[in-house]
């Protein structure tokens, strides 16, 4: 059994709903989640396929959201956890496994701090758009914590808004980025200016080369990074160290 242990009751121990971003919690932002964010989950079921998802895998699927890629992964393997702090995403997410039939995903109310896994260690744990909500000091026991639950050998995918340029870059890439959102007026399947700028201004997405050796610090090696053309994006294959 692979066991994460949460320190629940020590008093400098970051409130994660608190930090889970004002529209996580918001019922309309959370009502039309899909409309905004297509998670691509059939490709990256693929690409997990590709690196030995399958019948037996157990998966844990950290800031779940909505469960587009939960409901996505659970036809292929034998367990998907899918994990997330905010209860209304929560009630979104139980409603869909609910309509979908599914019996093997398993709905925790948690976050990359407070998840306790139980069973057989996991196989894969994925994460999209979920570990910028937290500060690098708590992004590096996130990692530590999600190494713990996986499997020699295990994988992480992790794809997230982390900066692949320079400070000096800073000012002209995050103002390109933001001029990319649309005017409040927009249609409500467009994420806005605004809401790009409150990412930047009140979240905590950090540069890819301070995350990078915090990942490598945490336990995994780098086997895949992609980043986006604009430098806002990155995506990650991490796995633990395989078996001797």
């Amino acid at each position: 059994m692979a066991r994460m242990t949460a320190a629940h009751a020590l008093g400098w121990q970051i409130d994660e709903v608190a930090v889970a971003g004002r529209e996580n919690l918001d019922p309309a932002h959370v009502a039309r989640y899909d409309a905004k964010e297509d998670a691509a989950a059939a490709a990256e079921v693929s690409l997990l396929a590709g690196l030995g998802l399958g019948p037996d895998s157990v998966v844990v699927d950290i800031g779940a959201g909505t469960g587009q890629f939960s409901l996505a992964a659970a036809p292929l393997c034998r367990r998907v956890v899918a994990v997330d702090v905010s209860p209304v995403m929560l009630a979104a997410l139980r409603a869909r496994v609910a309509a979908a039939g599914l019996d093997n995903v398993e709905v925790v109310q948690a976050g990359f701090l407070s998840y306790e896994h139980e069973g057989p260690a996991a196989d894969f744990v994925y994460s999209r758009y979920a570990l910028h909500h937290l500060p690098d000091f708590w992004k590096g026991l996130a990692l530590t914590r999600a190494a713990g639950i996986l499997r020699p050998g295990g994988v992480l995918r992790l794809r997230d808004v982390v900066f692949a340029f320079d400070p000096a870059e800073a000012a002209d890439r995050i103002e390109a980025w933001c001029a990319t959102g649309a005017a409040e007026t927009a249609r409500e399947g467009d994420w806005t200016r605004a809401e790009l700028e409150e990412h930047v201004r009140d979240e905590h997405s950090t540069f890819t080369w301070l995350l990078e050796p915090m990942i490598r610090r945490s336990g995994f090696a780098i086997e895949r990074a992609d980043y986006s053309e604009d430098g806002i994006v990155a995506a990650y294959v991490l796995r633990t160290p395989r078996p001797s």
